[in-house]
Parts: structure tokens; C-alpha cells; sequence
């Protein structure tokens, strides 16, 4: 008689004494095969959770998957109520197994518990390949290697004991049995990031344990005793040779033909991530926002600052010839686009001096956006009240450029507390013998030929990049002024910060303009002489108490430049000249154009009988002032007359 029908013959008389159908010993082999190759798997997911915090959600998973698949099994349930009870227990033991923090005393499920299940079952994969890693929340992302662990081995496991039991023991049927594992195992590198988790070791014996398991299940019933006897010699030979040939050929292939870390293929390098900034308009094409319509309103409260403390709202690397912007994240995995989803423990930036800060507490009043205001690099993020304190799971990080974006957007009556470092600021002495650090930037476009120009006029004879960029902040601070663009001010400033505001500023007479158009303008210098700089907006509240609550308003609003230096960090540059009282262009007045010379009459030589000459009418002039009173205007005519009429008599008598 065959082994498979040894092993039908047991299970019906132990069903009859026990009222179970127990699995057979071989059985048991195939599960616990079956569930070795899951764990493997399990593994797999270690480089994305930087540890192992995952084990308990994903071994927890294989146990629960496999006591359910058996259980039902044992109990002859049908398809339907295999379902169900699996479901059951899903819901029923998940929350402690993948969610205990939001379980009572870790093991009572509650409603929040079993939210997170269902969201982290349908939602949490997108989140894990969006998760900046390690990942560390929101609390439902554990359930994923849960979910996935729990439905391989219920799958493993309803194989082994009903398919595999049932019927005869070919290779194929066994082949299929392996493929819940090895999807599991492929789950684990796709979901992974570029540093793999023992691949060699692992990928070594997750394929010789399938190959003795399959070369051993080779049914044997109905051969001679020496036929079985040699097959289990070549077996066990072929064993050894499996494992020699593993140990040696798959270590030396996982040494020299494992791709390289920029090579491999994870799924979190192809899918975008669900928020995307450019979605939302350039927070410095807003800029005038904050200073004409906003100007005296309260924003928000903040407190816990210290004396020249900045607050940053937003990070822009991206310019296209109309505005700054953040990177796109199909331009750049790592620029200021780039936003992952994360925790309160916020992941370190990259690139700064950290100075220790005290914590700063901010509560919103007239704030309205998705940016949200902080100090420097925040490592502890915690929203504390207000309409958005249970949405701590939409909070979006950018380690590079230290920005923090809620998508829900921040509201009245919002609270928060940042636990933050800030970048050390070294004198431009202190800078003069460090080089640009090499950071990728995405190229600005459409930069006018005269911020070009000037650039390099006014960096002038320097020769480090410290000293150059000094130069021109100089440049700028003295020879520009600062205007709003508000009625009051002296002058007009036209808003925006394009390539044609851009030339505006430099070929005029006089560089009238603010925050914005300074901070873009050095920016874009600095860029020209290929240093990697970026324009961050915020705000700049007066602080006269360190610590004391100080309420921003929208005249706080600020833009400046950080430029990064090898081993320093972003520094700071700002070129926003102080506010003093602009001149007025001087309007030349019109110089008298010469007429043109007119060719004179010759002068006559008989002088006309009727003409006076000037000393005649001066002397008649005055001998009138001479006369003692003065005759009618009629006498002077009658006389006239009469002396008409003797002169024509005369004439006659002649």
C-alpha cells in the first residue's frame, strides 16, 4: 500500500475515535516546511522597518494563519466557513498582534485598534512605499508584514492539509504549495529598499530547503526494499551535494553578480508619493499677501523662541523663468518636492551643524495653509489640539530642507509642539577655507544675461565662495532699498520675482523691491556661479524674551537664502537691504533749444520824416511829466486837425 493511501487509512480512524482529522506526520513535515519558507519571507521586510520591530506583527501573522488553516482543517470546515473563521480571527487577535499600542493592556481590541487593521490592511501598502525608511509610523504600517504573513500561511497551510493529503504526491502539486512562500518572499524585496536584508544567505536557503523538500516527497510505496533503500542513499547524497553546491556556487553568485545598490529594483523607487507640492501654488508667489492684505493680522502664536530666531514655512530649489518652486518629485527623489510620510520621531537632515533648541510650541489663530511653520531641523513633531490633533497620520517631512507640510492644512484653534535643531551660523571669516559641499539641485531656467553679469561685477576679485557671495550680498544691500509696494511707501514696487522682475530690478536707475525679489535675485546670482543655494520663505518675529509667547503677524513675513558648505550645512545669507527712505529720481529740467538766426533787412539810408528817434520820444516823455497839469485827450486832437488844414493851404498857395 502507497503512503498517501497509509495516511487516508489513519485520518478516517482517528476522525472515528477523536471526532478530528488529524494531520499525518507528513503533514506536519509539509507545514512546518512551509512555514520556515514564509519566514524567510518575513525577513524581507527588515531594511524597510530598520529593524526588527516588525517580528511580532509578521511572526504573529504566520502563527495565526496557521493555527486557523489547521484548526479548520481538523474540523472539516467548508470553504465558506473556513473564510469566516479566519476573518474572525483576524479581526479578533490582530490588534494585539500588530496594533497593541492602541489595544487595551495590548490585548483587548478596541474601536481605534480595529480601524487601524482594516486602514493598514487596504491602505498601508501605498504608505509603505512612501514611508521615508525606517518607518516608524503611522501605527497601522505593522500591519502590513501581518496581513501578509497571516494570509500566507493560512494559504501554506490549507494546502498542506487538505490538497496535498488528499491527493498524490507529484512534484507540480508541490510546486504550487511553495508559491504563497516564495510571493511572500518577493513581497519583502519589492516593498524593500536598496540595502537587502541577508539576500545571499537567505536566497541560499530558501532554495535548497525547497529542493530537498520537493526531492524527499518522492513517493516510494511499492518498490522492493533494496529499491527503497538506494533511493533514500541517493537522497541523502544528493542532499549533501544540494547544500555543498549552495553554500559555495550561491555565495560566490551572490558575491560577485549581486546587483548594485543604485540597481536594484524596489517599488518605492517607481511609485510617486501620494502628496505631491506642486499641486499647491509657490508660497513666495504669495508674498504680497502677507504684507499688504495681512499685514496687521494675527497669525499664529509661537512660543519658546530665542532673539533672532527665523521661523521656515517653505524650501524652494526649482526656478522656471516665472517663479521659485519646489522640486517636482519626478525631477528629484531627494529635492525639496520630496515628502514622506512619518511620525512624531522625524528623521535627521542630511546635511546641517545641529544647535540644540528649546522646544517651540506654535497655536494657530489666522493662519490658513498646508506649509507648516517651524524652527530649523525638527526631530519631534506632536500635534496637541485644535480641529487637525487627531490628524497626526497627514503630516508630511522633508528632511533635506527641514519643511513640514500638513495635507489637511492647518486651522483655527490648531496646536503643536516642535522639538527642532537649528544650523550654526559661521562668519563668512570662518568660511573662507570651505568648499561648496556637492548637493544636487535641479537647474534654474530662463536667468536673465544681467543677474549673469552683475554677478560676477560684483563678485568682483574674491576668490572663495564665501567671500564672493558676501561680495555680492553687499552689493545688493547697499545699493537697493526696500519697498512694500504699499501706499505709504516712497516708491513703487511691483510685485512677482520672474526673469522680466528679475531684469527690472538691475536696469532701472535705482533696485526698489522686497524680500522677495532680494532673496530671488541672490539666489539666482549665486546659482549663476554654480553654488547651490535655495530660497526659503518665513517669518521673522521680533523676540524680546527668550521663550515669552510672541504673536506673528503677517508683516513678519521674510524670505532668505541658505547656500550649502561641505561639512557645515545650509547657511543662511540674507540680502534684503535695511528699510531706509528711497530717493526720488531727479527730473532734469529742459534746456532752451537756440532759435534759429533770420537774415536781417539793409538798413535804409533816408531816415523816414515821420519817425521819432527813442531820445525824442524820451525827451517828449519827459517834458509831458514836466507839463503842471495835464490836457484832455480831445485838445491834442482838435490841434491835430487844424495843423492838417494849414499845411494843405499852404501847399495850394504855393
Amino acid at each position: 500500500m502507497t503512503a498517501p493511501v497509509q495516511d487516508a487509512a489513519v485520518a478516517p480512524a482517528a476522525a472515528a475515535r477523536r471526532g478530528l482529522a488529524l494531520p499525518s506526520g507528513r503533514t506536519w513535515v509539509d507545514v512546518v516546511v512551509l512555514l520556515v519558507l514564509a519566514t524567510l519571507g518575513v525577513l524581507g521586510f527588515a531594511p524597510s522597518y530598520g529593524g526588527y520591530s516588525f517580528l511580532l506583527a509578521g511572526l504573529g501573522g504566520l502563527a495565526l494563519g496557521a493555527v486557523t488553516g489547521i484548526l479548520t482543517s481538523m474540523l472539516r470546515f467548508g470553504g465558506l466557513l473556513t473564510l469566516a473563521a479566519a476573518i474572525v480571527g483576524y479581526f479578533a487577535l490582530g490588534p494585539a498582534l500588530a496594533v497593541p499600542s492602541q489595544s487595551i493592556w495590548g490585548v483587548v481590541p478596541t474601536l481605534q485598534s480595529l480601524a487601524s487593521l482594516a486602514i493598514g490592511t487596504v491602505f498601508g501598502w501605498a504608505d509603505l512605499l512612501t514611508l521615508s525608511t525606517p518607518v516608524g509610523a503611522p501605527a497601522y504600517i505593522a500591519v502590513v508584514p501581518f496581513a501578509a504573513s497571516w494570509l500566507v500561511a493560512l494559504v501554506s497551510t490549507v494546502l498542506a492539509t487538505r490538497w496535498l493529503a488528499a491527493r498524490p504526491r507529484t512534484a507540480w502539486r508541490f510546486a504550487i504549495a511553495v508559491v504563497p512562500a516564495f510571493a511572500l518572499y518577493l513581497t519583502g524585496i519589492l516593498v524593500g529598499t536598496s540595502e537587502a536584508y541577508q539576500a545571499g544567505i537567505r536566497g541560499a536557503v530558501f532554495a535548497v530547503l525547497v529542493l530537498v523538500w520537493l526531492g524527499w516527497r518522492r513517493p516510494v510505496g511499492g518498490e522492493a526494499a533494496t529499491a527503497i533503500g538506494s533511493l533514500r542513499t541517493r537522497k541523502i547524497v544528493g542532499t549533501v551535494l544540494v547544500v555543498a553546491v549552495a553554500v559555495v556556487a550561491g555565495g560566490g553568485a551572490g558575491f560577485w553578480f549581486s546587483p548594485a545598490k543604485d540597481q536594484r529594483f524596489v517599488l518605492r523607487d517607481e511609485i510617486e508619493p501620494p502628496f505631491d507640492p506642486l499641486d499647491y501654488p509657490s508660497p513666495l508667489a504669495g508674498f504680497r499677501h502677507f504684507t499688504k492684505q495681512v499685514t496687521d493680522d494675527d497669525l499664529f502664536t509661537a512660543t519658546g523662541l530665542q532673539p533672532g530666531d527665523r521661523i521656515r514655512m517653505a524650501t524652494l530649489d526649482s526656478y522656471t523663468g516665472k517663479l521659485w518652486n519646489v522640486t517636482g518629485a519626478d525631477a528629484s527623489t531627494g529635492g525639496s518636492g520630496s515628502y514622506e510620510l512619518v511620525g512624531r520621531n522625524l528623521p535627521a537632515a542630511p546635511l546641517v551643524t545641529p544647535v540644540p533648541h528649546d522646544e517651540v510650541a506654535i497655536t494657530i489663530s489666522g493662519y490658513r495653509d498646508v506649509w507648516v511653520p517651524g524652527v530649523g531641523y525638527p526631530r519631534d513633531f506632536a500635534l496637541t489640539g485644535g480641529p487637525s490633533a487627531g490628524l497626526s497620520d497627514e503630516l508630511r517631512y522633508n528632511a533635506a530642507t527641514g519643511s513640514m507640510v500638513l495635507t489637511t492644512g492647518l486651522r483655527e484653534g490648531d496646536s503643536y509642539v516642535v522639538d527642532a535643531v537649528t544650523q550654526e551660523q559661521p562668519s563668512a571669516d570662518a568660511l573662507a577655507e570651505v568648499p561648496i559641499a556637492a548637493v544636487e539641485l535641479p537647474p534654474v531656467q530662463s536667468v536673465p544675461d544681467v543677474v549673469t553679469a552683475k554677478a560676477q561685477e560684483w563678485a568682483g576679485t574674491a576668490t572663495s565662495p564665501a567671500a564672493q557671495l558676501e561680495a555680492i550680498r553687499q552689493a545688493i544691500v547697499t545699493q537697493g532699498y526696500l519697498s512694500h509696494g504699499r501706499a505709504s511707501d516712497s516708491a513703487p514696487s511691483r510685485a512677482g520675482h520672474g526673469a522680466d522682475r528679475m531684469s527690472e530690478l538691475l536696469e532701472r536707475p535705482q533696485m526698489v523691491g522686497d524680500e522677495e525679489q532680494y532673496a530671488s535675485l541672490f539666489a539666482l546670482m549665486a546659482r549663476s556661479l554654480g553654488y547651490p543655494a535655495r530660497v526659503v520663505m518665513g517669518f521673522a518675529p521680533e523676540v524680546v524674551d527668550a521663550g515669552s509667547p510672541v504673536t506673528v503677524t503677517g508683516d513678519d513675513v521674510t524670505a532668505w537664502v541658505e547656500v550649502a558648505f561641505d561639512g557645515v550645512g545650509w547657511v543662511s545669507f540674507d540680502p534684503t537691504p535695511d528699510e531706509t527712505d528711497i530717493p526720488q529720481d531727479q527730473v532734469p529740467k529742459p534746456q532752451s533749444e537756440p532759435q534759429p538766426q533770420v537774415r536781417q533787412p539793409p538798413r535804409s539810408d533816408k531816415e523816414p520824416e515821420d519817425l521819432l528817434t527813442p531820445v525824442e520820444l524820451e525827451q517828449q516823455d519827459d517834458d509831458e511829466d514836466d507839463l503842471p497839469f495835464a490836457l484832455p485827450g480831445w485838445v491834442y486832437g482838435i490841434a491835430g486837425v487844424c495843423s492838417a488844414s494849414r499845411r494843405s493851404s499852404s501847399c495850394r498857395c504855393s
